[in-house]
């Protein structure tokens, strides 16, 4: 007869796993083999509580795509908590308390003499939270229910602040809670993707050190980043940020009028790689920069050449021509049987599909580079040496290789 694995069992297999694939500090492992998850998702399986996967605890009430609330993947929180550096008596500020399993991984790296601070603008996540740190003895957390994007500035300084949500701008009231010197660690999201980026606080100004690749469900109140349909049955999308200008009936008549091109790059990757660092490297000098989202209607109906990935790809937008990343399988190399390429429709196809493949090629020449990034509050001075700027309602972002 089998043994039936524990909470501890499957708790220490998952953490095992994303060992596997994440460096973690000796406190975020410990944390993590210590803090029981299926304690903050009541009414699941153990095996679902310890599955690498983000668990919805309340559906968006607009009907949106995304839920209002959830207990993200394991995996990125781990790698998230890795990034913070939390030390032993630190003072925390989490924004997005979800489900509360967050804050008591938390409460277990700053210790006894540590604060956490976590608040959530849902009242119904804020109980839960609060309900679920109570009952696995982490009374101590303060949970409040307040929008995220005011911070809480009674608790206020602080030495780490984490969003557990996906920012578009970072908030101006952020900046006087954070102590100088502290780390931030956000889902930042510019360009259509969306990269967990940790900042440390140098005066008037947050300086990266380090990003990864990451989604998460976008903060309340914060509009910044726009979608706009393409042709008359939504099935072809483009996700953009507001200071960029779509002419959404100029290119959806490229899309129906014209034929597409194809131009295919010498970058070759495998069929576990990726390639979002060609999206990344491309944001760092192009302003051009958006996300192509494609339904399967759209590809079922063949409306357009097939992206590389339908629901996330990167693309070029100039004018009435719109350009995007393509995948090809190949067989000229085992290891790397898929050529990266780009499709393009409009007038200036084959310009725009050439200026996205000097972008892949710029990525071929370091796969595993990240921009450094500089975040500084707006209205602040620029100077033409720091690098390419995007400029947002509370923050001016600079990227520079």
């Amino acid at each position: 007869m089998g043994h039936t694995p524990t909470a501890a069992d499957l708790r220490n297999r998952l953490v095992n796993a994303i060992l596997h694939d994440v460096p973690l500090t000796a406190g975020v492992e410990r944390a993590m083999r210590t803090v029981p998850r299926e304690a903050f998702l009541p009414g699941i399986s153990l095996e679902q509580a310890y599955a690498d996967q983000a668990v919805s605890i309340k559906d968006n009430p607009l009907g949106g795509p995304l839920p209002l609330s959830c207990a993200s993947v394991p995996s990125v929180v781990a790698m998230m908590l890795t990034q913070l550096q939390v030390r032993p008596g630190d003072r925390i500020l989490e924004i997005g308390a979800g489900t509360g399993y967050n804050a008591a991984l938390l409460a277990q790296l700053t210790g006894d003499h540590g604060h956490v601070t976590s608040i959530d603008i849902d009242p119904d996540a804020a109980l839960h939270a609060r309900t679920m740190l109570d009952r696995s003895g982490h009374q101590h957390v303060h949970v409040m229910q307040r929008d995220g994007l005011t911070g809480a500035p009674e608790n206020a300084p602080y030495d780490r602040i984490l969003a557990a949500v996906g920012l578009w701008d970072v908030p101006a009231a952020w900046w006087d809670q954070l102590r100088e010197g502290g780390r931030l660690v956000l889902p930042l999201r510019w360009r259509g993707q969306t990269c967990s980026v940790a900042l440390t606080r140098h005066r008037d100004t947050l300086i990266s050190e380090g990003m990864e690749l990451c989604g998460f469900v976008p903060v309340i109140g914060q509009d910044g980043e726009k979608t706009t349909t393409l042709n008359t049955g939504d099935t072809i999308r483009l996700v953009h940020d507001e200071d960029q200008t779509v002419d959404a009936a100029a290119l959806g008549h490229s899309l129906a009028d014209t034929s597409g091109i194809e131009a295919l790059s010498e970058q070759r990757i495998g069929g576990e790689e990726s390639f979002d660092g060609v999206w990344l490297r491309a944001t760092a000098t192009d302003d051009r920069v958006c996300r192509l989202h494609v339904l399967p209607d759209a590809l079922t109906r063949q409306l357009l050449l097939r992206p590389a990935l339908p629901v996330r790809s990167p693309a070029l937008v100039d004018g009435s021509t719109l350009a995007y990343l393509t995948v090809h399988r190949e067989n000229l190399d085992p290891k790397r049987p898929h050529r990266l390429g780009a499709a393009a429709y409009g007038p200036h196809a084959h310009k725009l599909a050439h200026d996205l493949i000097t972008h892949i090629e710029a990525w071929g020449q370091n796969r595993t580079a990240v921009p450094r990034l500089t975040i500084t509050p707006a209205p602040s001075p620029t100077t033409a040496s720091q690098g390419h700027v995007i400029s947002k309602p509370e923050s001016r972002l600079t990227l520079a290789y």
